[in-house]
């Protein structure tokens, strides 16, 4: 099963392509969606599907995976332009036909860490162990986005 995972944002959203077989999970491809803030927040949003649907076309996923929203009380305007974007990628997987999931934060780090509290880098130093890299990746929304696509590969075979 190859699992698209999706950091989402606006301006940069990252992302993780894995293919988990029955004993093994491989990295295929990760890297950022990137846009400017020079430009319009409907170009932005544009070139995020786009480049999303492109993902989708060139990886052929099976599926799509995103954090749920979680937004704080005092930065509503931070969760109404996430929202943006995780809608224009639900949007880009529902064009293609794919599955959609999605999980909350402390449910990935619970499934990759071990404990839903876990900190950023406890989460990207067991992606890095996990997946085999020598360094570790240097966006932490690459390694969200990985961290992501992981954890559904384990939670799916928990529901199997």
């Amino acid at each position: 099963m190859i699992i698209l995972g999706i950091d989402p944002a606006l301006a940069v959203s990252g992302y993780g392509v894995i293919r988990a077989g029955k004993t093994s999970l491989d990295l295929i491809e990760a890297g950022i969606i990137k846009t400017s803030a020079k430009e319009t927040v409907p170009a932005r949003l544009d070139r995020t599907y786009r480049g999303v649907l492109k993902l989708i076309s060139d990886t052929q996923a099976d599926c799509l995976v995103l954090e749920k929203i979680y937004s704080h009380y005092k930065h509503p305007a931070t969760a109404c332009i996430l929202g943006q974007a995780r809608g224009v990628i639900c949007l880009a997987a529902h064009s293609a036909g794919l599955p959609f999931f999605e999980y909350s934060a402390t449910r990935i780090k619970k499934a990759i860490v071990g404990k839903g509290l876990a900190s950023k880098a406890q989460v990207q130093r067991m992606v890095t162990h996990t997946l085999g890299l020598k360094t570790l990746t240097p966006y932490m929304d690459v390694t969200d986005a990985l961290a992501l696509a992981i954890a559904h590969s384990y939670i799916m075979k928990v529901k199997l």
